[in-house]
């Protein structure tokens, strides 16, 4: 299996390779050079599997450099029930994402039982373990960059923390986190994790590492890779929930499912978007946004028009508070029927600051070949639809996880599953619960006091060269 870029311009790479290097030479970012289709019998045969076979049996085919045993040892090493342990009443850790019921027809596929309490554990812990294995097999070190808005970095810096070979420098909006989520990150005390907060938004931070990947030569001589989901083994890792949620959620294999996908950097959602190219019975993948629209907008109208700094609006849903989608261009890419040409004519255009229609050429009428329908959410949607999921089901949900639920039931098609996609557990967004329901939520026990702990970051201006200075320091 080789891997190209969106872009066309960059020579094609293994999957070791382009595990720790991020984006590609000129700017755009990974995808396999085909998807593997997966028959009727192979589905058949994965309906039976437990997670970590099922995660064997589509990661083998897109990390074919890995040998199979090591590459097996990794994934079970990753997926055990004593790392995804935080699971709700009923629910099975050895499971890893059980499937919630609310109602015949109405699923919560729990992702978010992992050590961060967020689904970017579901692809951050294998990432973690590639990367070591990877590096110490090649004999190299590796300076991680990264961008936060929420959840991936506390999901990343528990995956890499004391990792063999590994620093991690990641970025963050300065006071834009709840305090749960900064205080996941910045109360780590591994001397491997370095977080700077940056003096913006989410999209300045990654613009930020985007910037300090493509200065090739600082890039090459401080070993920087990537966890963001440009990565594209967060991606491919994620594939694998959406096969598990889809055998939880039905009885055979003739039947469809559809998925609402809470979305901002568009990475989640993108995973199934590739499920389904690879032969998945998806019928929809629904698209939810909160008030930072511009992936809902694009799914309205054919426009993608990223938002400038100012315009990003901060949100009850922040880990979503995202106005430049960058795994969109994945997508993109396969709805221009994969010619490098147009897509770096739009993201020259995205480059500037500018928008793109792709209504232009006819592009935009595929979308429905795809599946992909949208919506978004307020803040007052999410707080209601908290409300209603607990006072009507007894289960209590994140801020992100109810504008999938609350655009999912807009969006669904009748007399189709419907499987909402868990972001987070309620514990990261107290406020949030406590405006919605009048109570606080449940936290595991070994995040008791957390926002107490000492935290240790340091703040900078949004400017790209004084974030390679300080990895330079400290690399």
């Amino acid at each position: 299996m080789l891997y190209v870029s969106t872009r066309g311009q960059s020579r094609p790479q293994t999957f070791s390779q382009i595990l720790l290097g991020g984006l590609a030479p000129d700017g755009g970012l990974y995808l396999p050079e085909s998807y593997p289709r997966i028959g009727a019998d192979e589905l058949a045969a994965m309906r039976g599997m437990d997670y970590a076979a099922l995660a064997q049996a589509i990661l083998s085919r897109y990390a074919d450099d890995i040998a199979a045993a090591d590459l097996k040892d990794l994934i079970q090493r990753t997926y055990t029930a004593q790392t995804y342990c935080n699971v709700r009443p009923g629910s099975d850790a050895a499971d890893i994402t059980p499937l919630s019921t609310l109602e015949p027809g109405l699923h919560i596929l729990q992702l978010s039982n992992g050590p961060t309490l967020a689904f970017k554990d579901m692809a951050m812990q294998l990432l973690g373990n590639l990367f070591e294995y990877v590096l110490a097999r090649e004999g190299q070190h590796l300076n991680i960059l990264g961008a936060t808005s929420g959840d991936t970095g506390s999901s990343a810096e528990y995956a890499m923390r004391g990792k063999r070979g590994i620093r991690v420098f990641m970025l963050s909006p300065l006071g834009k986190m709840s305090r749960f989520q900064t205080a996941q990150m910045f109360s780590l005390q591994d001397p491997n994790i370095f977080n700077i907060a940056v003096r913006g938004v989410f999209d300045d931070c990654q613009d930020i590492v985007k910037a300090v990947s493509n200065d090739h030569a600082f890039k090459a001589q401080h070993a920087i890779g990537t966890v963001n989901s440009i990565n594209w083994a967060r991606v491919a890792a994620q594939i694998v929930y959406y096969f598990k949620g889809y055998f939880a959620a039905t009885q055979n294999n003739d039947q469809q499912v559809s998925f609402c996908v809470p979305s901002g950097n568009f990475g989640n959602v993108c995973a199934g978007h590739i499920a389904r190219m690879m032969g998945l019975p998806i019928r929809q993948l629904i698209v939810a946004t909160n008030e930072n629209d511009v992936l809902d907008e694009f799914f309205r109208s054919g426009v993608y028009r990223p938002r400038v700094a100012a315009e990003t609006l901060h949100t009850s849903s922040p880990s979503m508070d995202i106005s430049k989608a960058s795994n969109f261009e994945r997508f993109a890419f396969d709805l221009a029927g994969r010619d490098a040409t147009c897509v770096r004519a739009w993201w020259g255009e995205v480059d500037q600051g500018r928008a793109f229609d792709a209504k232009q050429g006819g592009y935009f009428d595929r979308v429905a070949d795809y599946g992909f329908v949208s919506g978004s959410s307020s803040h007052a949607d999410r707080l209601a639809t908290i409300r209603m999921v607990w006072e009507k089901y007894g289960t209590m949900i994140d801020t992100h996880t109810a504008d999938g639920i609350k655009v999912g039931l807009e969006k669904r098609d009748p007399g189709v599953p419907l499987v909402c996609l868990e972001t987070a557990l309620p514990a990261k967004f107290e406020d949030a619960i406590r405006a919605a329901l009048g109570r606080e939520p449940e936290r595991p026990a070994a995040m008791a006091g957390l926002e107490a702990l000492p935290q240790r970051s340091v703040s900078m201006d949004n400017d790209a060269a004084a974030v390679k200075a300080y990895i330079a320091q400290n690399c």
